[in-house]
């Protein structure tokens, strides 16, 4: 009987959080799953270095509820499986950690707001940086990325119409959309989403190398109309493209670092310059070639 009670307990309780976060919501201003898999399809046929894979994209709105999650391949197989979940961490990420116009106090070091990539976040976090730990807060919703059955025998997937199986999987169906997906990621492929200086959400991309995984996000950002910055700041040093990706990263004293590869030695993965340094990556990318944000 207890048993039975704390079920149906936490079914009411699962109803009110299904309701609650459709109702606080805001993906109706947002472009739709069409328009994302269009702009991300478009991305991925641009020169953007590395690997030349398919990739997943996903849009969050403001609150961090997914949106809508697309791939550019022609099957949910047809690009890293992977990287689906990682494309919503990214989003969250970038949402998470940026800031619009009349967010900051007028005395801030960025009054006019600040946006970060989730690129410019690799340096702060690595061990000894100001940011070290950040990456295993706020971990993702395991059982919101994949509609997994917990061990009361259900979740809000349960209560859900929609075709919980592999083939919903970057369709408008997706299991994550309309829940938060939480989650971390501290390389390439997540950015904010502005519109008229306000942050309206994030975007992430991830399926090849995570400077690519940036281009591309870059990309996709500016097909839908989601960069109008209006004076937004950012870290790159660049105020056309503030939240761009930073290859500001050299070598260690002992040769260590500075790769993007593995280091050989215990220096580390190299110094950047200016704090907000990224790797760069196989066939590497150059971030200056993407268009300037409005």
């Amino acid at each position: 009987m207890k048993t039975q009670s704390r079920m149906i307990s936490g079914l009411f309780g699962v109803v009110i959080s299904s309701l609650g976060s459709s109702a606080f919501a805001d993906c109706s201003d947002l472009p739709n799953w069409s328009a994302l898999r269009s702009a991300l399809v478009t991305a991925v046929a641009n020169d953007n270095g590395g690997l030349g894979f398919n990739m997943w994209g996903t849009l969050i709105a403001n609150d961090g509820t997914v949106c809508a999650v697309a791939f550019s391949g022609s099957s949910f197989t047809g690009q890293w499986l992977g990287s689906r979940v990682i494309s919503a961490q990214k989003a969250n990420t970038a949402n998470d950690f940026s800031l619009g116009v009349g967010s900051t106090p007028s005395t801030s070091k960025f009054p006019t707001g600040l946006a970060l990539s989730t690129a410019n976040l690799f340096t702060a976090v690595q061990p000894g940086g100001s940011l070290y730990g950040l990456q295993h807060s706020n971990p993702v919703d395991t059982q919101v990325a994949y509609a997994n059955v917990s061990n009361q025998g259900f979740t809000t997937a349960s209560l859900n119409s929609n075709p919980v199986t592999g083939a919903s999987f970057g369709s408008a169906n997706d299991p994550m959309v309309g829940k938060r997906i939480g989650g971390v990621n501290v390389f390439g492929g997540g950015l904010a989403a502005y519109r008229g200086g306000v942050k309206v959400g994030g975007i992430g991309v991830s399926g090849d190398t995570s400077c690519t995984d940036h281009m591309v996000a870059w990309r996709v950002r500016n097909a839908l109309g989601l960069d109008q910055f209006q004076g937004v700041a950012g870290v790159s040093g660049d105020a056309t493209r503030p939240d761009n990706i930073i290859f500001d990263i050299t070598a260690n004293p002992d040769g260590t670092g500075g790769t993007g590869q593995a280091p050989n030695g215990s220096g580390g993965v190299g110094t950047s310059a200016g704090g907000f340094g990224h790797p760069k990556c196989l066939n590497n990318p150059n971030p200056a070639t993407l268009p300037a944000v409005h």
